[in-house]
């Protein structure tokens, strides 16, 4: 078991060898260094990580507050699932009644590694390879529908 110093320092040396690791791939030299996350220019949509103790997941969130407005632009992303889900060879879950950690009603699309686990070290490069990747195909596929989900 870890302390709460030893757990921050493990997260913190997870985040800085993904960094490194993602800085290395060949499919990135050709864009920004960073990824998308938060800077999908789609207001109340972001990208992002979550790597845990089950598994890894990367995920499309859409965090409007209004119930209604956050339905409304996760239908029009489901009108291009298809675009979406091309390359995810088991397609993405769609979650369109999610709670986040603080309580909050969101709606989230992902792809999902479990059997993997933040404290493993040794898990490490199979968390890396699967969030570099499946990422880097939810931008390609996001970026190609953004324009057409704007609200």
């Amino acid at each position: 078991m870890y302390t709460k110093d030893e757990k921050k320092d493990l997260v913190k040396k997870f985040w800085e060898a993904f960094a490194l690791y993602s800085s290395r791939l060949p499919f990135r030299n050709e864009r920004r260094k960073h990824w998308m996350l938060h800077h999908t220019k789609v207001s109340n949509v972001h990208m992002k990580f979550d790597p845990n103790r089950n598994g890894v997941r990367v995920i499309l969130e859409i965090n409007h507050r209004d119930e209604e407005k956050r339905l409304m632009q996760y239908e029009k992303i489901e009108m291009y699932r298809i675009v979406l889900e091309e390359g995810f060879d088991n397609g993405l879950i769609w979650d369109f009644a999610h709670q986040n950690e603080t309580g909050q009603d969101i709606c989230r699309i992902y792809t999902e590694l479990c059997d993997a686990d933040i404290h493993r070290i040794s898990d490490w490069e199979k968390m890396f390879q699967f969030m570099a990747e499946n990422m880097y195909r939810l931008e390609n596929n996001f970026i190609e529908i953004r324009d057409l989900i704007k609200i």
